[in-house]
């Protein structure tokens, strides 16, 4: 068996969290059990997480906007070699919340970076690898960050103090990346019922990733 990257996108508040539950939740069902794993960017061990303490601390509001893309980048470099890699070289789906589509959009397009000096950065940061698939899940963002208001106030992070423009600006290019990549990201109607929106995720990652395994 060949492992697989499959990444979960979207704005905040898209329920990422929730639906890679839901995926989980059916692999373990099929008995999936030790061939998978779940991790997050940035984040997913100790390096990468520490750098993501830094990027979502509240108290660092005058961060430069290069500044960020390039901790992003360091953050995602170390999760890719000491994490992500090791996971695929073994054979196993790696479930992670967010990768490079996350900068491309946030920095690249949100912090007016521009897409072409970010993905330079994440290209040497990744060695260019993709994703086999990426599931969008696309919300309006007004709704994302009631969503946020309301289920996790006590946890609100710098990325969430935006405004709602800044969020609006972030859907508009995930949906750009959508048109242009239509056969590894697949957009998912976020605001849905659950139960719903976990069928069609799941039947994207049926067809791409189990059809493949």
């Amino acid at each position: 068996m060949k492992g697989f990257l499959v990444t979960f996108e979207g704005t905040d508040g898209s329920g990422k969290t929730s639906i890679i539950k839901s995926v989980t939740s059916k692999l373990d069902e099929l008995g999936y059990n030790d061939k998978y794993i779940v991790t997050r960017e940035p984040g997913g061990n100790q390096i990468s997480e520490a750098i993501r303490h830094i990027l979502l601390d509240a108290k660092y509001s005058e961060m430069d906007p290069k500044t960020e893309v390039l901790l992003y980048a360091a953050a995602r470099r170390q999760h890719l070699v000491q994490t992500i890699l090791p996971a695929l070289a073994a054979g196993k789906i790696v479930l992670c919340d967010r990768y490079v589509d996350s900068s491309l959009v946030y920095q690249g397009v949100g912090r007016k970076i521009g897409i072409e000096p970010v993905v330079k950065i994440n290209d040497f940061a990744t060695d260019e690898l993709k994703p086999h698939l990426t599931i969008l899940l696309d919300i309006d963002p007004e709704l994302g960050l009631k969503r946020i208001a309301k289920h996790r106030q006590d946890q609100i992070n710098r990325m969430d103090q935006e405004q709602l423009s800044f969020y609006q600006a972030i859907r508009q290019a995930y949906l750009k990346l959508v048109a242009n990549e239509p056969d590894r990201l697949k957009k998912i109607d976020a605001s849905q019922p659950l139960a719903q929106v976990e069928a069609q995720v799941w039947q994207e990652f049926a067809t791409k990733i189990l059809a493949a395994d």
